[in-house]
């Protein structure tokens, strides 16, 4: 979701960064900066299923990344694969992991972080910890390296629920927000950084006609 009053300005259309394609499915990796759907307004349109579509007029959403956010986005090559892997993905049949770069040097050297998440109503779209109303929203961390000098460490990160901002406000409760994150945690820096350090970098599921798992690898840009 973009707020209303964030000016949205794409990244120019290079073409698509393709990852995988065949009868079933495409996987992109989509840019920062760009929507996946689009939103509200036709100065909003420009999105990364527009942009799939003009190459593949039949492909359709299944899943959605921030727009902040980096990575590997899945599409479906008609309304049957559509279905299929739409349900693979909310029967959590799909592995995802994501790699973000966050402020601090976190302890331990990995964990589940276990907070149920609401929406902020009056701070749309942000999202907070509610432990009374809130969703139940899981996520696992392990940390790739930590950087002493620069006070920040790199971390893997597995949603094992997907709820919007899970992993941006997981990583805040935890005491270390994403580098990049004006939502929750460089909006009061003098230099923020460029962009949001978070990027979903493996994806794997169980081919909706071969039935074979498949696994796809995008690095990080940061």
């Amino acid at each position: 979701m973009l707020d209303a009053c964030v000016v949205y300005t794409p990244p120019p259309d290079l073409g698509l960064d393709l990852v995988y394609q065949d009868e079933a499915l495409i996987v992109v990796n989509k840019p920062e900066g760009l929507l996946s759907v689009p939103g509200r307004g036709d100065d909003r349109a420009d999105c990364m299923v527009s942009r799939v579509q003009q190459r593949v007029p039949e492909a359709l959403t299944v899943h959605r990344l921030d727009m902040a956010t980096s990575g590997l986005l899945v599409f479906a090559r008609g309304p049957d694969m559509q279905r299929a892997l739409s349900l693979a993905f909310q029967d959590r049949g799909v592995s995802k992991r994501y790699v973000a770069v966050v402020h601090g040097l976190v302890q331990p050297d990995e964990g589940v972080v276990d907070l149920p998440l609401i929406a902020d109503w009056p701070n749309r779209p942000r999202q907070m910890v509610c432990h009374e109303r809130g969703k139940p929203s899981q996520t696992r961390f392990q940390v790739l390296a930590r950087d002493a000098v620069a006070g920040q460490t790199r971390v893997a990160l597995e949603p094992i629920t997907g709820r919007s901002h899970q992993l941006r406000v997981h990583m805040l409760a935890l005491g270390h927000p994403i580098v990049g994150d004006p939502f929750y945690g460089d909006a009061d820096l003098q230099r923020p950084f460029a962009r949001l350090h978070l990027h979903a970098a493996e994806l794997g599921m169980v081919h909706p006609v071969s039935g074979q798992w498949v696994s796809w690898a995008c690095e990080a840009p940061f």
